[in-house]
């Protein structure tokens, strides 16, 4: 499973692609304010407006997110002929990582959404529109300028939300003009008959929607990997990512229906989740076009749609955003993995019940060296899981002065806690590791190539139960002695 570092590491790669972005373009209005007092004319509160604020909406926000995470892109949507469309014109230009291709409509005013806001909170909705699908020559247009750009896109974003722009045929001619290209589809969809999306590489369903487009109820969790199994089974798309409000996400593959990827939600506080599954399809399609697996790019979205509904209004999650989450759940995560002898025996014995190789590696690692990090990625190499176990804070003084640690043994838990090489780390007060390698019994040893096998301490406790000794590549010059005489030097 891939860890928050390396999540974290990935998020510059959002910043390399080319995302073509085609669908039902609108402005987003908010209308801010206080209510004070109901109306005398009829039980309704009272709104005094203090300001009011315009953006991009629709496939429009899909836009605004893949530009926050610097990705550029190619916009193919459809306009009326009003002050609204100017307006996002207005909005466009002034980007150049936005290439758009507006077309335009005489008689179909371009879809304006108005929310009413007071004290944070929602309180009405107005939206101008007329819902009305748009005709061959129209049709030919989008699919012609859709199609002459995606030779440049690494994916395809098809944000439909049923105003008449992504009809049947424009929908299953771009999909069959991606596919020979190994473009992704990535389709936040609309409506029950999700056919027409058929050989889409991933589909984004609300549970709202995923009920509507199967007939099955998706409550739980059973119910929802059951409902999703059967639109991939029915319509023949390859993979279906279900956004599941204060429940996360759920991803379910083609080929691997039996192992769902569920991934809980990260808001801490939920102000408005207008948008938000407009930045969970931006986050992910960028994502596969960086050649991002897919399990990696729905963990990036979940992370961004909990940043986004922490806002108020259609709001974006930048890659700087995005990045100090993963960054800081590096630190929770390093917390929760240190733990006792008494819990790592528990972690073990499931993992043994799944069938998963145990690895054991350990020292003080006081100061974090590129030697350590050779050495842990050498050691996660040879195992499914790795446990590091570190002398406690009383046990490296008598090892080696009262100069030492630099570090107390919590700290140092916790910076090894946040690699995603490391799965356990255990902190032991005797001198060597003997008594965690007789109770853990790992399947192999690793030790720095400084030494030799018959030097390693604890080598002949893990050979006579039939486990194996590895000794890691050495790596000259790092050591947490020499960077503290150099430190002294004032040479480091």
């Amino acid at each position: 499973m891939t860890g928050d570092s390396d999540l974290a590491e990935l998020i510059g790669r959002l910043a390399e692609v080319r995302v073509l972005a085609v669908g039902d373009l609108m402005l987003d209005r908010f209308v801010y304010g206080a209510v004070e007092r109901i109306s005398p004319e009829a039980p309704v509160p009272v709104l005094r407006i203090d300001r009011e604020q315009a953006m991009l909406g629709g496939v429009g926000n899909v836009v605004r997110n893949l530009r926050a995470q610097a990705a550029s892109v190619c916009l193919v949507a459809l306009l009326g002929r009003d002050e609204a469309a100017r307006e996002i014109k207005g909005l466009l230009r002034d980007d150049f990582e936005i290439e758009s291709h507006l077309l335009e409509e005489d008689d179909r005013p371009t879809t304006i959404k108005t929310r009413y806001i007071a004290g944070g909170q929602q309180m009405l909705r107005a939206d101008r529109e007329r819902v009305q699908a748009v005709g061959g020559a129209l049709e030919e247009e989008i699919i012609a300028r859709a199609e002459a750009d995606l030779g440049l896109a690494q994916a395809l974003v098809l944000s439909d939300y049923g105003k008449g722009v992504l009809t049947e045929r424009v929908v299953r001619r771009l999909i069959a003009a991606a596919r020979p290209r190994a473009v992704p589809v990535i389709i936040d969809p609309k409506g029950t008959d999700y056919g027409r999306y058929s050989g889409a590489t991933l589909v984004t369903p609300n549970r709202r929607e995923l009920t509507e487009a199967t007939g099955m109820p998706a409550g739980t969790d059973a119910e929802v990997v059951a409902a999703a199994s059967a639109l991939i089974e029915r319509t023949g798309v390859e993979a279906v990512l279900v956004t599941r409000s204060q429940d996360g996400m759920t991803l379910l593959r083609r080929g691997s229906l039996d192992t769902p990827l569920h991934l809980p939600a990260t808001a801490r506080e939920v102000y408005d989740v207008s948008g938000a599954g407009d930045t969970v399809v931006a986050t992910v399609s960028a994502a596969l076009a960086a050649g991002i697996d897919i399990e990696s790019a729905a963990r990036l979205a979940n992370a961004a749609a909990g940043i986004v509904v922490g806002k108020v209004g259609t709001a974006t999650a930048s890659s700087t955003e995005l990045t100090a989450v993963f960054r800081a759940r590096e630190l929770e995560t390093g917390e929760a993995k240190s733990v006792t002898l008494e819990d790592a025996l528990s972690h073990v014995e499931a993992w043994r019940k799944q069938g998963l190789s145990i690895g054991f590696t350990n020292g003080v690692f006081d100061l974090l060296h590129p030697g350590h990090i050779a050495l842990l990625r050498e050691a996660k190499a040879q195992c499914d899981r790795l446990i590091v176990a570190i002398n406690s804070d009383a046990s490296v003084r008598r090892l080696k002065g009262d100069s030492r640690p630099i570090q107390n043994d919590a700290s140092r838990a916790l910076v090894l806690g946040s690699l995603s090489a490391v799965d356990l780390v255990v902190i032991f007060p005797e001198d060597t590791p003997e008594p965690l390698l007789e109770a853990l019994r790992p399947d192999v040893l690793v030790k720095g190539g400084d030494y030799s096998i018959d030097r390693v301490v604890g080598a002949d406790i893990v050979r006579a139960y039939g486990g194996r000794v590895m000794l890691a590549e050495f790596r000259d010059g790092h050591s947490t002695t020499k960077s503290i005489e150099r430190a002294n030097k004032g040479t480091a």
